[in-house]
């Protein structure tokens, strides 16, 4: 499947050599770009990957990000098409190297602004595992799906076995990733993989009308909250630290212009308008923002 995500108006970005970066009507459209070669990934990309989202997370003008690919597939996993890898792994306990899903996978959970991946084709590998932290996946009809590293001989990266069981449980993610098989869309939507299955003309119509939905209604930072509550606070061995957290959160409305917006645009049936911005209006208490995840 082909788009035209890389087009129109906004900021577009030259400097990228296997993705192309463009903002437009508040949303980021970051596209894999090597339809030649089936989007497979490089260290490149992954890099390139990286630097976009870390981008789009500092750019004010940015509330959402839409993750594509250009050509029929969406992403075939690492490109093996010159019979390896294109990395010199170092190895050891002490070595800084950090394989480059994993590099994709660690800036999009960092993200203070919500990622939607819109899928179609082959999204096999590391070509799925770099959207296994994206907080919605849309797919086509006809996309297809594949954790095939044990088919391959390798092993699953991305930090997909942190990510995988959180989305589907742990049984679905044991079939999917120790057997290897490739799967269709229904079952990754009856699985809770995917949020939503469209035709493939309508995919990238459908991620917009999200990302249009989410950049108009929700408040920035509220949203950044959000999200790194659920993937912060959702393993903990007990309810009470999230409770002293949330009561620092809610103690601290009294002094949100966005909480007093919030309540105002809906009781005067306006779009709000919200002011607080990220990272900068971050609740300066939070964690995990002692953390260097960027």
């Amino acid at each position: 499947m082909a788009n035209d995500a890389d087009g129109g108006d906004g900021d577009n970005d030259t400097d990228y050599t296997q993705i192309t970066y463009r903002v437009a009507d508040r949303v980021a459209t970051v596209t894999l770009n090597r339809p030649e070669a089936r989007n497979g990934y490089t260290v490149t990309m992954a890099d390139e990957l990286t630097d976009a989202l870390t981008r789009a997370d500092h750019d004010h003008d940015v509330r959402v990000v839409v993750l594509t690919g250009n050509g029929r597939d969406f992403c075939v996993g690492a490109d093996l098409s010159q019979g390896g890898f294109d990395f010199d792994a170092e190895t050891g306990p002490d070595a800084a190297w950090q394989e480059p899903a994993g590099r994709v996978s660690r800036r999009m959970f960092a993200s203070n602004k919500p990622v939607i991946a819109a899928l179609h084709g082959a999204a096999v590998g590391g070509g799925l595992t770099i959207t296994l932290a994206a907080d919605y996946r849309l797919a086509t009809t006809d996309a297809r799906f594949g954790f095939v590293f044990v088919r391959r001989g390798i092993y699953p990266e991305g930090a997909s076995a942190w990510f995988l069981p959180r989305l589907v449980g742990m049984g679905r993610a044991l079939d999917w990733m120790v057997s290897g098989r490739v799967f269709d869309a229904d079952e990754a939507l009856a699985a809770g993989l995917v949020h939503s299955v469209h035709e493939p003309d309508a995919l990238l119509d459908s991620a917009y009308a999200l990302a249009a939905e989410l950049a108009a209604t929700t408040a920035p930072v509220s949203v950044a909250v959000t999200r790194q509550l659920l993937y912060r606070m959702s393993g903990v061995d007990s309810p009470l630290p999230v409770h002293a957290l949330d009561s620092r959160l809610i103690g601290s409305i009294p002094g949100n212009p966005d909480a007093v917006e919030g309540v105002l645009s809906f009781l005067q049936k306006r779009p709000p308008e919200f002011a607080l911005r990220v990272p900068e209006d971050l609740p300066d208490f939070l964690p995990w923002t002692r953390e260097d995840d960027t």
